[in-house]
Formats: C-alpha cells, structure tokens, sequence
C-alpha cells in the first residue's frame, strides 16, 4: 500500500476503507484497523501536550498540521492564547462538509472567555486545496475582531490552511 503511494504516508493516510480493500489481501476488517491506526496516530500528534508560543502565521500552520492535514472535510478550530501568546488550547469549533463548516460567534467567544485568553487565532481548512477566503469568510473574520475588541480578546489571525500551504489574514493586513 505504501509502496503504491509513493512511500508517502500522508496519501496512504488520505485513503477511506474501500480504496484499502481494493489491494490484495485486505478485507473490511483490515482496510478499518489500517484506517484507524493512522486516525489515532493524528490524534496522538494533535493532543501532544506542548508549551508552544505563537510568533507567526507559519507557527500556526506547524501547530495545526497534524490535526487538519489529510482531511476531507471542513474543520474550524480556534487556538487560545495567553497574553505572552503562548497556546492555552486547541478548540474544535464544528466540522462541516465538503465546502463549508459554521462557526458561531458566541460559542467561539464563549470558549475563550472559559478560558481566560487574551488572544485567539481562528483556523480553518478548505479540503479544495483553494486559498482564497469566502465573502463568508471575510465577514466572520471581521465580526469576529469588533466583538473580540469588546471583550478585549485580540483576534490575532485567521488561517485558512491546507495540505501544502495557507493563507493568513493577519500577512495580507486584512483584520
């Protein structure tokens, strides 16, 4: 299987059970053992505890690699942070479908002021592999800082990621 995929293992992690079943000698049960070993091993790497200090839109991309690589549906997650930018917490926000995902003030709020964050950063993923934010996009991003400004929580960026690169709105001045 690996062999097939170019020795890389984050396309084999791409693959569902049916496309592992079509590889001699792996049934149901096999292509599901497969499918969720590479499952925790993400989860292993995403729940990593670290001390990580946010300096640049690269560092978020680093941190959140390993939890939205590979994926095939849209997730929105938002990272809090103390007032030395240091991360309190990666918080799953929703997860959508194929080109979209909700993510609502209040609860993105409501997380941060739980955790007492004096930051926040929003990440996204588009599964398109396309960069470009949404008027959607665009519009939270921008409520999201003036209700952030009330709260006195800075939103510090807002990436749009996927498997090769980002797209960060703090870089283009559009916060």
């Amino acid at each position: 299987i690996l062999e097939s995929n170019e020795n890389d293992l984050n396309r084999v992690a791409r693959l569902g059970v049916q496309d592992l079943k079509k590889f001699a000698g792996i049934g149901d049960a096999r292509a599901i053992n497969i499918v969720s070993a590479l499952e925790l091993g993400r989860r292993r790497k995403a729940n990593a505890e670290d001390d990580t200090k946010i300096t640049s839109s690269k560092d978020v991309y680093s941190l959140m690699k390993p939890i939205l690589s590979d994926l095939n549906h849209e997730e929105f997650w938002l990272i809090l942070l103390n007032r030395g930018n240091k991360v309190i917490k990666k918080q799953p926000i929703s997860q959508g479908g194929i080109s979209g995902t909700v993510a609502d003030p209040k609860i993105i709020f409501n997380h941060a002021l739980n955790q007492l964050a004096s930051g926040i950063i929003m990440v996204h993923n588009h599964p398109s592999g396309n960069l470009k934010p949404s008027e959607a996009d665009k519009r939270l991003t921008k409520q999201l800082v003036e209700a952030g400004k009330l709260l006195e929580i800075v939103v510090l960026d807002h990436i749009i990621f996927t498997d090769n690169d980002y797209f960060s709105f703090a870089d283009e001045n559009l916060l």
